[in-house]
């Protein structure tokens, strides 16, 4: 975790970098004095994390964050607690006040640790998972095929088989269709029913149906329904 420090206050700067040599996993990969300084050091070395002071000479923390494209984690570090609701405000990961405690410093750095195991994990899922860039190796009998995921429009569960409908084949592969789900991305692909997977994107036309349901027809003409349940997590999803 990189971290920058920002405060006019050279003492203070030094207090914080003292503070966090005991957390191994933050590196303070820079200092700045001032906004425009500081401006400066976020573009040229592209912080994870800043440690923000609010009251400067010039422009202050909140003009600062104002100033960049893209915005780092930040926790505010000053010596007034008037600006706390502001700083969260503008999403500041924590507040600490003057003269900071260690204490409250490791309560800071674990949210970030704990926000950062959590975004890992999501990155991790979604590049496990299949989208509609993938290619996937289908066999069924002595036919074999390598085929786009954005070629398949369907998935169809026949007891412990599934079908798998692209161009005017139908193979069948010897899978559960909840191990398929799993493995399938939820942005690509919808399961509509304890039957039925859709792609998405052949999604060309859907119409209400009965008990609450959907029915999607597919690019080709191929209508599959959607039961009670899964059309409202599908309205949801769907829904801006």
């Amino acid at each position: 975790m990189r971290a920058l420090i920002i405060d006019d206050e050279r003492l203070a700067r030094k207090e914080l970098v003292s503070l966090l040599q005991d957390f191994k996993e933050v590196q303070v990969v820079g200092e700045a004095f001032n906004a425009d300084d500081a401006y400066e050091k976020v573009n040229q070395l592209h912080p994870d994390l800043l440690f923000l002071d609010i009251q400067m000479p010039g422009k202050t923390g909140f003009e600062l964050l104002e100033m960049l494209d893209s915005v780092p984690q930040v926790i505010f570090t000053t010596a007034y607690d008037e600006y706390a609701l502001k700083a969260f405000d503008v999403n500041a990961l924590d507040y600490l006040l003057k003269p900071i405690q260690k204490e409250r410093l490791q309560e800071g750095l674990n949210k970030l640790f704990e926000m950062a195991a959590i975004k890992s994990a999501e990155e991790h899922t979604r590049v496990s998972q299949l989208g509609v860039g993938d290619q996937v190796f289908v066999k069924d009998g002595d036919k074999c095929w390598f085929v786009k995921l954005s070629e398949v429009r369907l998935f169809e569960s026949e007891g412990n088989y599934i079908k798998v409908y692209f161009e005017g084949n139908r193979p069948m592969i010897h899978k559960s269709l909840n191990a398929l789900d799993e493995k399938l991305d939820n942005r690509s692909f919808f399961r509509a029913s304890r039957k039925h997977i859709i792609n998405l994107s052949w999604i060309e036309k859907i119409e209400p149906w009965f008990n609450g349901g959907l029915m999607v027809q597919l690019k080709g003409g191929q209508n599959v329904e959607v039961s009670r349940r899964q059309a409202a997590r599908f309205k949801e999803m769907m829904s801006l």
